[in-house]
């Protein structure tokens, strides 16, 4: 890093959406007396009588959850899109103010495993491998219709990031637009590949292991780093080696060391702060909208609230709503205390 960023302010640039984050690193001294929040402890019941997601009980909706062995998908019960929603667009006023239109798509829950008491910190690789098969199976099936443009798979861990259930599980939104997210990277990656004929995330990969400074976790075919442009205090970002736009482009062995490096990057979360970890985790394949999408390079994203401790939490207010993205711990910092975490993890 350069040295006067090391303790004073400076703006970083995110090619990936084209915006910049403030970094504050002499913040991290102030005092804190702000909100706290209570300490997560671990699952310890294999099997909840009590739990919609666990095989064989009862959903809120009034379905009965099969009894499966192995990661398992269903409808949700309570899906934020649906497949028969009628496409309508309508422009009140006639100003293109007021706009609005129908959005369809489909809504799925991930169980990662049967077992309650279970995390992707906690599962074996093997176990994380039939989730990224089946991860790809959805996206595969999903993404060859007419009505689907992206597949956006997600997991939501901890009660601090919204997860209604403690069951290992993510979703699946399958819809017929492309997300905002997804719309603002196509768009960052499309304009680095016009200006330099390489594709973005594959220059990046190459640049941040080449400097290694802000590097989390690695294996043969994956790097887990901090991003330099980071907004979240631990944010993570799962690249591969070589160019590859979807799940479904990876090799056996690539499907191997993804789920060995999710499992690494999870495992090491819980050792931060020695608390189970709350993050929103995401996956970013290139759109299925039917075009080539040569700039787009497959990642992954992990947000983690957590700053200071197992109780103290990034809130993004006052300043990061109204002007900007900031953050007071410096990316690398940040990454050097994962990578401490890493080695109490093995």
């Amino acid at each position: 890093m350069i040295p006067l960023a090391q303790q004073n302010p400076h703006r970083r640039f995110n090619p990936l959406k084209r915006e910049w984050v403030l970094v504050s690193p002499h913040r991290t001294q102030r005092p804190w007396q702000g909100q706290t929040e209570t300490k997560t402890t671990e699952v310890a019941l294999t099997y909840d009588p009590t739990c919609y997601l666990c095989p064989g009980n009862v959903r809120a909706g009034g379905v009965r959850t099969d009894k499966y062995i192995s990661t398992y998908v269903f409808e949700n019960d309570f899906a934020a899109l649906k497949p028969d929603t009628p496409q309508f667009s309508s422009d009140e006023g006639s100003k293109g103010l007021l706009l609005a239109e129908g959005e369809s798509g489909v809504c799925r829950v991930i169980c990662f495993s049967p077992r309650h008491d279970l995390t992707l910190a906690k599962m074996s690789v093997p176990e994380i491998r039939a989730v990224v098969d089946v991860w790809s199976e959805q996206y595969a099936e999903l993404g060859t219709r007419d009505d689907v443009n992206y597949v956006q798979i997600f997991e939501n861990r901890g009660a601090m990031m919204g997860a209604s259930n403690p069951h290992p599980h993510g979703q699946l939104w399958a819809s017929r637009s492309i997300p905002d997210e997804v719309v603002s990277e196509l768009a960052g990656q499309r304009e680095y590949l016009t200006k330099n004929n390489a594709v973005l995330l594959c220059e990046y990969q190459k640049l941040e292991e080449s400097l290694g400074e802000r590097i989390v976790s690695q294996n043969e075919s994956f790097l887990a780093v901090v991003p330099f442009w980071a907004v979240w205090p631990f944010e993570v970002m799962i690249l591969p080696r070589r160019h590859v736009s979807t799940l479904q482009a990876f090799t056996d062995t690539e499907r191997s060391d993804f789920a060995a490096i999710l499992h690494a990057v999870t495992a090491t979360y819980d050792q931060v702060f020695d608390t189970p970890f709350p993050y929103s985790m995401g996956l970013h394949p290139a759109p299925c909208d039917g075009e080539e999408h040569p700039e787009w390079q497959f990642h992954a994203h992990f947000y983690p609230p957590l700053l200071r401790s197992a109780t103290i939490r990034k809130f993004m207010v006052g300043y990061e709503l109204l002007g900007s993205p900031q953050r007071d711990i410096t990316p690398e910092s940040a990454a050097e205390t994962l990578r401490q975490a890493s080695l109490r993890a093995l």
